[in-house]
């Protein structure tokens, strides 16, 4: 049984070599992470705000299309009165014009805004992911703080190796 219970020094040099690699992680991992943190958050920011560009034009591609919309029956009227027989030709022509630039337009802003929320949705996933990570491993460290558990976890992991072999 001296194998599984340790002695003082053991346990002095393993909480001395612990406070080294937490201080050493401190100092070094920890601003990296952060900036990392930071960095994507300044993305998802970027993403929001392009999202928001996007549909901006998007509604004055709206407004633009209801321009021409207004232009050709403006048109349309003035063409009734010049010349009946040429009201049906000039009719479609105007229309389908309008209708064209102002699909075209909403399909260039609809592409757009598609493509910002799967950056956005891809980059929250990716925070999610990072987050959950984060705090599993605190959970797993803070499960193993005490020697109870410790010895526990330790005792399972034998009896599966034995049960293996």
């Amino acid at each position: 049984m001296e194998l599984f219970t340790p002695e003082l020094g053991l346990i002095f040099w393993m909480f001395l070599s612990f406070a080294v690699l937490f201080i050493v992680l401190w100092k070094f991992a920890w601003p990296v992470i952060i900036k990392g943190i930071d960095g994507r958050a300044d993305l998802i920011d970027k993403g929001v705000e392009y999202a928001q560009n996007a549909k901006e034009q998007l509604d004055h591609a709206r407004e633009e299309a209801d321009k021409y919309i207004a232009d050709a029956r403006r048109q349309q009227a003035e063409m009734l009165r010049e010349a009946d027989r040429m009201k049906t030709q000039i009719i479609e022509e105007a229309r389908g014009a309008a209708q064209k630039e102002a699909q075209k337009v909403m399909d260039a802003a609809k592409v757009s805004i598609e493509q910002a929320r799967k950056e956005a949705e891809q980059n929250f996933r990716n925070e999610v992911s990072s987050f959950a990570l984060d705090i599993a491993s605190k959970v797993v460290r803070n499960r193993l703080a005490d020697d109870k558990a410790q010895t526990k976890l330790v005792n399972t992991l034998l009896d599966e190796i034995e049960n293996k072999n």
